[in-house]
């Protein structure tokens, strides 16, 4: 799979990776269906895999999907809470889910960012914390999210992006590269806006084979975006997203065809 720099950190990542938002929130008895989606794209060369405490039980679910597999892989989670102590919480419990180590700690929609950054970087010193980052997913939050960018104290952004939702490409994605930060790709499928698609054979110019993969390719057809992460209860359907970042990059001119496909 093809690999991009996160930003100045020295690290690449895979272009596609594994979100767990409303798919990996399950009970006990539900936990071989993440780890076979777990299984399905370590087995098409995904190593990264996104949570947060918002996600209700998805931090333990794929902490326990990644056992005996951890240092092989990139775990991106958020602090999600107004209250310092209840950050340094949820950052302990995450050690304990994930071997001790976070890859990437977000301040989750920014929430009380003033307050965790400080603490956050003194972890990253410690080294249980590897890289900071900041996501919102509104873009009238974004001007706030500039602020934090502009820091100097994060190292990524997550932000949505994909054709309904394009706001980033005036503003985040630009400042990113001007600051040289990573950036994540939250809900590269407008959370099923964007489904069920064209037919297939409007896919044909694409080179692709599914229009899921059409998605994630505009995407990715962006220099500036590290990697997306799209989200599934379906080992088929996650297998089908990691192959998106084995093809060639769509042109511009494909670029144009998904837009239209998608109005």
């Amino acid at each position: 799979m093809e690999r991009r720099p996160l930003g100045k950190t020295g690290i690449e990542l895979p272009v596609v990776g594994l979100g767990t938002w409303l798919t990996f929130d399950v009970e006990p008895e539900r936990q071989a269906v993440a780890d076979a989606v777990v299984a399905a794209v370590l087995g098409r060369g995904t190593r990264l895999f996104d949570s947060s405490p918002m996600y209700g039980r998805a931090q333990e679910v794929l902490g326990l999907a990644l056992d005996g597999l951890r240092e092989d892989v990139f775990v991106a989670t958020k602090i999600w809470t107004p209250s310092q102590e209840q950050g340094r919480f949820q950052l302990e419990s995450q050690l304990r889910y994930f071997g001790g180590r976070v890859d990437l700690e977000q301040i989750h929609n920014l929430v009380a960012w003033q307050q965790h950054l400080g603490w956050l970087e003194q972890e990253r010193e410690q080294g249980r914390v590897r890289f900071i980052g900041a996501t919102h997913y509104q873009a009238s939050a974004f001007e706030e999210l500039e602020t934090v960018m502009r820091s100097g104290q994060i190292d990524a952004v997550q932000v949505p992006y994909n054709p309904l939702e394009r706001e980033s490409e005036k503003r985040i994605l630009p400042l990113a590269e001007e600051l040289g930060l990573g950036v994540v790709v939250m809900r590269p499928f407008a959370e099923g806006a964007l489904f069920p698609g064209p037919e297939p054979r409007a896919l044909e110019p694409l080179g692709v084979s599914s229009w899921a993969e059409a998605l994630l390719r505009w995407g990715l057809s962006d220099p500036r975006v590290t990697c997306v992460i799209p989200a599934t209860t379906s080992p088929e359907h996650a297998a089908e997203n990691a192959a998106a970042g084995r093809g060639p990059s769509i042109d511009d001119d494909q670029r144009r065809l998904v837009e239209k496909l998608v109005t």
